[in-house]
């Protein structure tokens, strides 16, 4: 992710509030307009960036049921 250094350690990183602390779960920042999410279990990892746009249409899919037949 451009202007992302160190994986992103200048990012307000947050989890869910249920989160459990065992990491397995991803975490989620703003950044620069867009949402930026990693891996908790690797926060050295990559980050993926979504535009508002793409990550509400994600959210929306997500409380209409579109991605209940993955797990």
């Amino acid at each position: 992710m451009p202007g992302l250094g160190a994986a992103g350690s200048e990012l307000a990183w947050r989890k869910a509030r249920l989160s459990t602390g065992n990491g397995a779960c991803v975490e989620l920042a703003p950044a620069d307009g867009m949402v930026a999410i990693r891996d908790s279990k690797d926060p050295a990892g990559p980050i993926l960036r979504y535009t508002a746009a793409e990550w509400l249409a994600f959210l929306d899919g997500a409380k209409k049921g579109e991605f209940d037949n993955l797990v």
